[in-house]
């Protein structure tokens, strides 16, 4: 086993523990062969997931959420099914973004070296998707990671490409697993 095929399958294992209902996204950053942080796309601590959001325990949680789905005439007990909210909304994958509660993943693999004091300047980061967002990117360059490895090729936004060929990040595609 390579070890891209070790870390990428690990990165998966993590990805794994998302509550996330739209896609599990895992990233894991590893310097000198080791693993240093790991995180998936959720909700930020203590905030409870998107099937509680709407309606917990019979009460309003999310007013806002609440809302914005009466106003589309849309059941609210629907989104405290286990759905994304934007999908019950009738957004397309990337769309209505302002009412996604969650991190993405290799944002938390960042914020979770940052809390543990952890060094991220020359490290790797492996995860399970395409390239990232453009705001997951200018974070990845700024924590200093040196290289992303990836398991799809598409670009997340526009804007993703521009910064990634403009930056010294390098990428790769891994595609065995």
């Amino acid at each position: 086993m390579t070890w891209d095929e070790y870390y990428l399958k690990i990165c998966q294992a993590v990805s794994e523990n998302s509550k996330c209902f739209s896609r599990k996204i895992g990233a894991i950053l590893v310097n000198d062969k080791s693993i240093i942080s790991t995180g998936y796309n959720s909700a930020p601590r203590g905030v409870p997931p998107c099937n509680e959001r709407a309606i917990k325990n019979g009460r309003i949680n999310d007013i806002n959420l609440y809302q914005e789905l009466s106003k589309k005439n849309i059941n609210y007990r629907d989104a405290s099914l286990n759905k994304c909210p934007r999908q019950i909304m009738g957004f397309k994958s990337g769309e209505g973004l302002e009412w996604c509660i969650a991190s993405h993943a290799e944002r938390s693999a960042l914020i979770q070296a940052g809390r543990e004091g952890i060094r991220t300047k020359g490290t790797k980061m492996y995860m399970n998707c395409g390239i990232p967002c453009k705001d997951c990117l200018i974070e990845i360059i700024n924590a200093g990671v040196e290289e992303i490895i990836v398991t799809g090729s598409d670009f997340y936004d526009i804007s993703s490409q521009y910064i990634l060929e403009q930056s010294n990040l390098k990428w790769r595609l891994y595609e065995s697993i």
